[in-house]
Order: C-alpha cells, then structure tokens, then sequence
C-alpha cells in the first residue's frame, strides 16, 4: 500500500528542469501598409505570449519597424548568446517576407538584409547545451531550413523555398501561443509541436476556406518539439508573474532535484531504504502543491485539482 501511494505520488511530480529562457522576435518589411502592421501585430503577440514562459519580460526582445535593422539583430542574437549557459533555452521567431535566388535566402528588413548564412553564424555563437528554436516565418523560409538544421536546434519553416507568396503561418503561430484550442494535452502549457500543429491546420483551413490552393507548406525539423514550452495558458502563466507562485516553483524545482539524486542511488539501495527516503520528499512535494493550489484559489483560477510541476 505504501508502495502504491509513493507510486501515485511519483507520478504527479514532473522532472522537468525550468531552464532560462531567451527570445528574440523580429517584424520585418512588410512592402505595403497593411502588410507592416500585420507583422508588428503578430510580433506584439508573439512577444506578450513568450513572457509567459521566460518569467521576465525583459528576456524577451522585439525588433520592429525601423529597429529590425541587421545590426540590431545581430547585437540581439550576440547578446542572447553571450547571457546562455548549457540547459538553458532560446527561441528567434522572423515574421515577414523573405526572399531567395537560388543561392542566398534573405530576411528583408530597413538598411541591408540579413541572409540565412549570417543567422547561422550568429545561432552557432550560442554555448554547447543550449536548446534553440528558429522559427522562420516568412516566404522562401524553407530555404535556409536545411542549413540551419543540427543538434539541439528545432527549426521550422513556413513554407518550403520555392513559395515566394506572403506566409500566413506566422499569424497562427501567434495564434497558437495564446489559444487553449492549441493545448491538446490541457495541461496549460504550449509546446513547439502543439503550436506547429495548430498554426500547421489553420493555414490548410484558411486556403479551404478561400477555396484557393495552398501556396505555403510548413516543415518542421529537429527533436524535443513535443517538450519545448513557448507559451504558458490560464493558472500556468500566473507562475511568471505571482511573486508568491515565482517562489514555490523554485520550491519545487528543489525538491525535484532532491528526487532526481535519490532515483538515481535507487540500484544501490536497498528497497525498504529506498522507499523509506522517497516518501518523505514525494509528500513534501503533494504539500507544496496544496499550497500551489490555495494560492491559485486566492487568484480566482483553478488548477483542475492538479498539483503537479508542469506549470
């Protein structure tokens, strides 16, 4: 019996390491008005949505209009390099047009454009052990995707390199970061494969709906994406805002640790030892959730009676 409650227990206690979070979003030229506050509208959700995850706002930054220059994105990528430590994240989303010749894929932005090969080299600056996601949502995207491609990087592509047409992909990304619609697992949190997803069927359905053939087909490579976070929903959002909810995540994160070291002695272990050291941690883990979902209650916001880490 008490085996099966400390099973139970387990269960409900994610190991899931909250690793700092980087995100540099860029609007670029639009060409015409409606255009250019199209992805100015787009870029202010991404960004707003992608505070939910960093904790801070100040880890996010936005490039837009005349500030979407190259020289103010390669300073943006170099600093976010230059802040990463291995085990932290980071996440660059282009929203606008792109072009390719066959040879070079550009980001058109104000001044000189920024080409595929120079995001490249400044994406490579960033240490050994940071996980990276590029989402390039702009037309020829799929261009510079394969070149991007490498180990602990997603990459995703609105379109593939020959859709030279405005990419309606980037909308439904933002979309996707604020929408429970794209939480298929309801745990109130949006993962980069739950966003691709959505944003992914939306476009299909708006070319349906306009009874017009798809001129964009997105790609998506790299690993992790179902565990990549980019947006928290609802009570999971609260924790990088509630300084009392701030503090008992960094609890929890201890007491996941502590859990993680005695898994790890488990084959050296006697069981009843074992055990009789799992179980203390794993109730103060349930109780630090009792409170997690007072302090929700205090909010006004449920937790759907779960008390688990994931948020």
């Amino acid at each position: 019996m008490r085996r099966c409650l400390i099973a139970t227990l387990a269960l409900g206690a994610a190991m899931s390491v909250n690793a700092a979070t980087q995100v540099v979003v860029v609007s670029g030229l639009g060409g015409e008005p409606q255009y250019e506050e199209r992805f100015s509208k787009w870029s202010e959700q991404v960004a707003k949505a992608s505070a939910s995850v960093t904790g801070d706002p100040a880890q996010v930054r936005r490039l837009s209009g005349d500030q979407a220059r190259r020289e103010n994105i390669e300073a943006a990528l170099r600093a976010a390099a230059q802040g990463a430590h291995a085990g932290d994240r980071f996440v660059l989303v282009l929203l606008g047009h792109g072009s390719f010749d066959g040879t070079d894929y550009r980001f058109n932005i104000p001044g000189e454009d920024i080409t595929g090969a120079g995001l490249k080299a400044l994406l490579d600056r960033f240490p050994e052990g940071v996980t990276q996601l590029v989402v390039d949502a702009t037309s020829a995207s799929g261009a510079m995707a394969e070149s991007l491609a490498g180990p602990h990087r997603i990459v995703i592509a609105a379109t593939k390199s020959g859709e030279r047409n405005a990419s309606r992909f980037g909308g439904y990304w933002a979309e996707a970061l604020n929408s429970s619609e794209a939480d298929k697992d309801k745990d109130g949190s949006v993962s980069v494969q739950e966003a691709y997803d959505y944003a992914t069927r939306k476009v299909a359905e708006s070319f349906k709906s306009d009874a017009a053939i798809a001129t964009e087909h997105s790609r998506l490579a790299g690993d992790d994406a179902g565990r990549f976070v980019v947006a928290r929903l609802g009570a999971a959002a609260l924790f990088a805002n509630d300084a009392q909810l701030a503090a008992m995540r960094g609890q929890q994160e201890g007491i996941e640790q502590r859990i993680n070291q005695l898994r790890a002695q488990k084959a050296t272990l006697a069981e009843d030892d074992y055990y009789g050291k799992l179980e203390p941690v794993l109730v103060e883990m349930a109780r630090l959730g009792q409170r997690i979902d007072a302090r929700l209650a205090q909010l006004g916001v449920a937790n759907g009676g779960r008390s688990d880490s994931r948020f």
